[in-house]
Formats: C-alpha cells, structure tokens, sequence
C-alpha cells in the first residue's frame, strides 16, 4: 500500500461504505471501488503547511476552523499531528464537502463539516480558537467580507496564506502584498499582524 495518512484514509473509506475484504489493503479497496484514496497519500509536506502546522504546535489552542479544506492537504497532516483537537471545515465545492464528510462519519467524530461561503458561516462569535485560511483568499471575490466574518469566528488567531507573486492561474483574482493583506484584517478588527517567509507566499498570523 502506498504510504498514507492512515487514520484518514480508514475512516474515509468506512465513511464511503466501501468493503474491505480479507488481505485486501484499506488503499486498493478504495481506489477498487472508485474512490479519491489518493488524496490521503502521504508526500513531503508543502512548506506552507509545515509552516503552519508549526505555530500551531508552539501555542495551546482547543479548537481550528479551516477554511476551504480542498482535497486536504493541510487537513490530513493536521488531523495527524492534533488527534485531539475540535476541528470544523467549511468548503463551497459540493465534492469536497462529501470526501469530508465520509471521513467523519467513518470514525473522525471531531471533524465538523460546513459546506457553504464562509462570508456566512454562522459559527458562534469567538467560538473557534483559531481559523486557518490557505490559498483562500485570492479566490474569493468578496475578500474582506470572508475576512470579517472569519475574524468575528475566531477566539484568538486567524493564519493565512497566500501566492506573492503574479501567476497564470485564472481562479487567483486577488494578488496581495502585505500591506493590503494587513489592511483586511486591521479593517476587520484584528490588529496584530505577525508575516512569515514562505518561498512564493505569504504567511501571517492575524491576532485580536
């Protein structure tokens, strides 16, 4: 089988309703029946994300909102890394909300699946320690307003990523700097503002 995110990937098959039979892998069971196994293959961690994952592991924080979880490249490591945290994911793409949701219902009952605009997520106010936004914000048209409500959610901290350099992807309309980036989240009500270096992105950790 090949190396994967294990927990994940049990749960998401088991959540899929798909049979394991004797001596058959979880893995080629699932990719048997058609299902996306590959997403939980393990590789090298992108840099944004062992970036992440490593404040995440020098603060204490109870609970994460992750906006956009895609095909999870952020969510399986994190998943694998804190077992024990509350974790909500809210996504647009129908596909992605169900490969979510089988996970959860296969066994990770702390995963909480949210599909819709984050701009209207009605999470309580202050109600999630920290909300992570990778790769987010240059597609949403409406930036600000999904920085508004992802601050209004957050208890302590927002973590953001996002391309610095012009692209030929036509779903990236937004290009920030980090002065533009700030200014969001200053106009939005968290005022310290924290950037890190990630070869081609930016990094910030947004705090009330």
């Amino acid at each position: 089988m090949a190396a994967c995110y294990e927990n994940a990937l049990n749960a998401y098959v088991r959540g899929s309703g798909c049979p394991v039979a004797a001596g058959t892998s979880v893995y080629d069971a699932g990719k048997a029946a058609g299902l996306k196994v590959h997403y939980f293959k393990r590789s090298e961690l992108l840099p944004r994300v062992r970036v992440v994952l490593g404040f995440l592991q020098g603060i204490a924080f109870g609970s994460l909102l992750d906006v956009g979880s895609g095909r999870g490249a952020f969510l399986w490591p994190f998943l694998e890394a804190f077992p024990d945290k509350e974790v909500h994911v809210v996504d647009l793409l129908e596909r992605r909300v169900a490969l979510h949701r089988a996970v959860a219902a296969g066994g990770a009952f702390n995963l909480h699946v949210h599909e819709g605009d984050v701009r209207v997520l009605d999470l309580p106010d202050g109600s999630i320690d920290v909300v992570t936004m990778l790769e987010v914000l240059e597609h949403i048209p409406d930036a600000a307003g999904a920085v508004r409500n992802a601050v209004r959610i957050a208890r302590r901290h927002v973590v953001v990523t996002v391309p610095s350099k012009p692209d030929d992807n036509p779903e990236h309309i937004h290009l920030f700097t980090k002065e533009s980036l700030g200014e969001l989240f200053r106009s939005a009500g968290f005022s310290k503002l924290n950037f890190g270096a990630v070869p081609g992105h930016l990094f910030m950790v947004a705090s009330c």
